[in-house]
């Protein structure tokens, strides 16, 4: 049998499941992804190199599927190249959100397709005009962002079946789809996050942070509003005020990976550090670039409150990862979080545009740490029995009809029937 996955930045969501199949014997597994993808042991992994394209003559609408099916010839190629070295995939795992499977079914079309469905954009209810800050879209807007689900539907139409990490994610989809969409989250290794009384964290200026400190820890991919990142910088002067020993670290780059860009000439982490410049003490607030893995770990493990924020849009996985290193946590009282935490239970809730509660709460945390502890182990809980990485990669075996006994003792031709869905 021959399984194929299909993500431009391979493996990411696809780590867990793809490491696994790799190692199961009577299976060839294949994978094409961009330039960035990373190679990992057993995958015949082929890249394609994107283009510079140029789309200013384009309709406004059609610009983002102009360049998605610019990537899709891209792995046209790269499919027809796979095809011709004799691999015919007998299922197909691909992430829908570039383009790239919308050349899957003409080049196999016998396969199992299977989608990954991350998110489906809307005009309301989700990240568009969530934050009054943020652009207001008009009507053209509204239509172009209509139009950026086009190979997203597409590719739900051609597929078998479809894989989301959270049911509000999977809610994001149109009704006639979510039947065929089935919910199983990538999972955290539960191992490797874990909580560590004795972890300490180097800063770069030499001084070393430990868990009995005062310690804050806000962590995103970029420092953005989507991220809360200005909620947070403006709950900063009352938290520093109320917590004169408090040490604040905050993780992440300085681009943009969702949302609006910010002014011309700056970047949002300098723009709202530049709002509460005058009202913080610099000395105690530490900006770290995107970290290391087990840096960043070891960064949660030394946390005494971490912070997560978000629009009402996909989940980031920094959340799980802070839940199983079992801190206590304080995040926004938005409906994906609310998805994996109960407020009071294993968290705290608090609104997304409220900096003056969310202060409150991580200095009432600083205060008096004994009484919150118990949330940081009913997170870590709540990660290990919903999120657990073999957990959800057996969900995720069981839900795509793959069982490891016929992969072994199989044939290859008789392991290819549990994909009769």
């Amino acid at each position: 049998m021959n399984v194929l996955f299909v993500h431009n930045n391979f493996p990411a969501q696809f780590r867990g499941l793809a490491s696994e199949l790799a190692t199961w014997p009577n299976l060839r597994v294949a994978a094409i992804g961009s330039q960035t993808a990373q190679q990992i042991p057993n995958v015949d992994l082929r890249r394609y190199r994107m283009p510079m394209y140029n789309v200013a003559s384009t309709h406004p609408f059609a610009r983002r599927f102009d360049i998605e099916c610019q990537r899709a010839t891209e792995v046209l190629y790269a499919l027809t190249e796979l095809r011709a070295s004799g691999f015919v995939a007998d299922l197909i795992i691909g992430h829908c959100g570039w383009g790239e499977t919308l050349p899957l079914r003409t080049v196999f079309p016998d396969a199992k397709i299977v989608i990954y469905c991350e998110y489906y954009y809307r005009p309301e209810g989700q990240d568009i005009h969530f934050d009054p800050e943020g652009p207001q879209l008009g009507l053209d807007g509204l239509v172009g962002l209509q139009c950026k689900n086009a190979s997203t539907l597409l590719a739900l139409a051609e597929a078998d079946m479809g894989l989301s990490p959270t049911e509000w994610q999977r809610q994001t989809y149109p009704p006639e789809f979510r039947g065929k969409i089935h919910v199983v989250h990538e999972g955290v290794d539960g191992e490797r996050l874990y909580p560590n009384e004795s972890a300490r964290f180097a800063l770069p200026d030499g001084r070393v942070l430990q868990k009995s400190e005062e310690i804050v820890t806000y962590v995103a991919r970029n420092l953005e509003p989507m991220r809360g990142y200005h909620i947070f910088m403006r709950a900063l002067p009352k938290i520093l005020s109320a917590r004169p020993e408090a040490q604040v670290v905050i993780a992440g780059g300085d681009g943009v990976s969702y949302g609006a860009s910010p002014p011309e000439g700056t970047s949002w982490k300098s723009f709202y550090l530049d709002e509460v410049a005058n009202q913080i003490d610099h000395s105690r607030v530490h900006f770290l670039p995107t970290l290391p893995y087990d840096d960043y770990v070891r960064l949660l493990q030394v946390s005494r409150v971490h912070v997560y924020l978000t629009f009402p849009f996909v989940l980031s996985w920094s959340l799980v990862e802070a839940m199983a290193t079992g801190c206590v946590i304080v995040a926004s009282d938005t409906a994906p979080v609310r998805e994996a935490i109960t407020h009071e239970v294993d968290g705290l809730l608090t609104p997304f545009h409220d900096p003056a509660a969310l202060a409150e709460k991580i200095a009432g945390i600083l205060a008096r740490p004994e009484a919150f502890a118990h949330l940081g182990a009913a997170a870590r809980a709540t990660a290990l029995a919903r999120y657990a990485k073999r957990t959800c990669l057996e969900r995720a075996l069981s839900i795509l009809g793959l069982d490891e006994h016929e992969s072994r003792n199989g044939d290859g031709r008789h392991f290819a029937k549990a994909l009769d869905w």
